[in-house]
């Protein structure tokens, strides 16, 4: 699903959900607010060395670049990628894109960075073991007390707000984005069904993505390699079901 029709919808001024109001997490929708409230996460500052764990179209990546971090940027979407590298220079920073497979890191990045961040809901998408192998790959990349900082949706506040679909327009030339959602209480995994429909023409996939309870992820976390593992809201204050953010914190 990550390709030009995703950056086409959410990653445009224009894209907008009618449902649920203006696309959030993306280029144009706070990225320098993100990186306001990533600094302000307990610890060290997010540098020098920063990876950026699936990073996308480089928003988050560039703007703490920008901001006198030394970013690696790791996604495995060419597309999204190459947008990142022209958003980049069009910026004047760099960023060190590196396309790649978040269960397998580099050998070589082992002990390397002082905060992997990963940010709206990019961990998730891969079954339960696999899930807990990104994890231990993400504590080997992170030097002694090195921080994860990892953004997700809040479940408590995710299943509240819950629809059986949601649509998106391209604002001024008809063109749409349709999610059919389906929740799965046995699995926590929320299934959806997205129909694109651009320039005429319509396509359909479908993907899945786990969602997870603090103690669950915290557990989780605690068993890669992680301590102090704690969960806040998008407003830095420690997690309520209220929030509709989850942001986990580990030390290595």
């Amino acid at each position: 699903m990550y390709d030009e029709d995703y950056l086409h919808f959410f990653a445009t001024p224009a894209a907008r959900s009618p449902t649920h109001g203006p696309v959030v997490g993306t280029a144009y929708a706070g990225a320098s607010e993100i990186a306001d409230r990533v600094r302000a996460l307990p610890g060290p500052d997010p540098g020098p060395e920063v990876l950026d764990l699936a990073c996308g179209h480089g928003a988050l990546a560039n703007e703490l670049a920008a901001r006198g971090a030394r970013v690696t940027g790791l996604d495995s979407s060419e597309v999204f990628l190459r947008r990142a590298h022209n958003d980049a220079a069009a910026r004047g920073v760099e960023v060190d894109y590196v396309h790649g497979d978040m269960r397998s890191l580099p050998t070589g990045w082992t002990g390397r960075f002082d905060r992997v961040i990963c940010w709206t809901t990019a961990f998730g998408y891969f079954d339960d073991t696999t899930n807990r192998a990104v994890l231990r790959e993400t504590a080997r990349v992170l030097r002694p007390g090195g921080r994860l900082a990892m953004d997700l949706d809040n479940l408590p506040a995710f299943l509240t707000s819950y629809t059986p679909s949601r649509v998106t327009t391209a604002l001024d030339n008809g063109d749409m984005l349709v999610d059919r959602h389906r929740f799965d209480p046995l699995t926590a995994r929320f299934e959806v069904e997205r129909t694109v429909v651009r320039d005429g023409r319509a396509r359909t996939l479908t993907f899945v993505k786990r969602l997870f309870g603090f103690p669950e992820l915290r557990d989780w976390c605690t068993e890669a390699g992680f301590t102090d593992v704690a969960a806040y809201g998008e407003d830095g204050r420690p997690l309520t079901a209220s929030h509709h953010r989850m942001v986990v914190v580990g030390v290595t």
